[in-house]
């Protein structure tokens, strides 16, 4: 019987999102179980055991049909053993989760970071599609990163390529960053830091429409609805990011030469609003002939790219 079945689980910190997905990326069924972060999330691997054999009972899918398990986790991952070295939202601490999965499904488990699943189902089947080169950044309430050179993914001796977030771009008195260091481009680019930043230029800035948000409730989302309506405050704050972003991005292009470069995550929701000065930036940084073979795009796939990726990850090692 031909193993045409691949299953994903895109594993965030609040919840699991499951795949079941045929060998030409064509999504079966797809859907989301509750992360139980509880006793250092020690039922994940047993809750996505049971989720994805009901599924295949529920659409009559022989296991003999199922090539195989693709995952993702926010974390330090070995791909080549599926082991977490560490996965700070969710609670993992060198856990062998790769095999724990496999002995109790009975299936060849595949796992990488979430980010690194998100840049190959965008080469896969999404804004990067038959790129041999390219950039994939998520901004979320982090910021991650996926590389793909020669056609493959950038994972290095220890699982840390691609950590883009991680990149330093204060080199003093930056914010501190959950990875334990200072001035990373996550503390300003992420959602998160867009609204640590815009909290700060609210402050020296009379007549921001912010100041009427609560401190709160103050989203990357207001801080771009702010720009548009031409605030000040939250201007300064776009500009300051989408340099600092074009900048990391056109250091990284000098280094691999990238086809593409896709831009995903909640806050690439703000469109244009985010591409066009990110894409100037970008362009002023960049060595001319580097910029001059890149295109630049939002990632197409949304929600679904860490599953699809999850799912090339299997259909990779088949």
């Amino acid at each position: 019987m031909e193993k045409d079945i691949f299953l994903a689980a895109d594993i965030g910190g609040t919840t699991v999102k499951l795949a079941i997905i045929k060998a030409n990326g064509e999504i079966v069924k797809k859907w989301e179980i509750r992360t139980d972060r509880e006793n250092g999330g020690e039922r994940i691997p047993e809750d996505i055991h049971h989720a994805l054999e009901a599924s295949l009972e529920e659409l009559h899918i022989d296991k003999k049909q199922v090539a195989g398990i693709g995952a993702g986790a926010p974390g330090f991952v070995d791909p080549n053993s599926g082991f977490i070295h560490e996965a700070v939202n969710i609670g993992w601490k060198n856990y062998n989760f790769g095999a724990i999965l496999s002995e109790l499904t009975g299936f060849p488990v595949w796992v990488d970071n979430d980010a690194n699943l998100a840049a190959l189902g965008e080469k896969w089947l999404g804004a990067g599609e038959g790129a041999r080169e390219l950039i994939a950044i998520t901004l979320g309430t982090g910021v991650g990163g996926g590389i793909i050179a020669n056609g493959e993914i950038l994972n290095g001796v220890n699982g840390t390529a691609g950590e883009i977030g991680h990149i330093t771009v204060v080199p003093e008195g930056g914010a501190p960053c959950n990875c334990g260091k200072t001035g990373c481009l996550e503390t300003l680019a992420s959602a998160t830091g867009i609204v640590r930043l815009a909290k700060k230029s609210i402050e020296n800035t009379h007549g921001s429409i912010l100041r009427n948000i609560p401190s709160d409730q103050l989203t990357a989302k207001d801080v771009f609805e702010a720009a548009q309506q031409g605030d000040e405050a939250a201007g300064t704050v776009i500009e300051k990011v989408t340099d600092l972003l074009g900048m990391t991005i056109a250091n990284l292009a000098i280094a691999i030469n990238p086809e593409k470069i896709v831009i995903g995550g909640g806050v690439s929701q703000a469109g244009s609003q985010l591409l066009d000065p990110l894409k100037a930036a970008y362009k002023k940084y960049a060595l001319r002939r580097t910029y001059e073979a890149t295109s630049f795009g939002l990632a197409k796939l949304g929600n679904d790219a860490g599953v699809i990726g999850a799912a090339f990850l299997v259909k990779a090692n088949q």
